[in-house]
């Protein structure tokens, strides 16, 4: 259910704005992102699983607002994240 430290190192070297970089918005995003979908699919399976589905929306919850900083700090950034990702379409 939870994502590999692999896949999120490999997410972090990924979505880095600099050599190093684990806390831009974008990073925080990516992970976010990577354990939204995971736990989506779980969801699908377990549909009376509702503390995953608390977790789930935590975490929507969190990207949202992590969007919503980027896109009023840099909207050029988060136009570019949001089209990488594949959200929003």
């Amino acid at each position: 259910m939870a994502i590999t430290q692999e896949r999120k190192n490999e997410l972090m070297q990924e979505y880095a704005r600099h050599e190093g970089d684990t806390g831009s918005v974008e990073v925080q995003v990516a992970v976010l992102t990577e354990d939204i979908n995971n736990l989506n699919d779980h969801i699908k399976t377990h549909k009376k699983d509702y503390h995953s589905y608390r977790g789930l929306m935590k975490k929507i919850g969190h990207r949202r607002n992590l969007l919503a900083y980027l896109r009023n700090k840099d909207v050029t950034r988060y136009r570019e994240l949001i089209q990488r990702l594949g959200l929003r379409r």
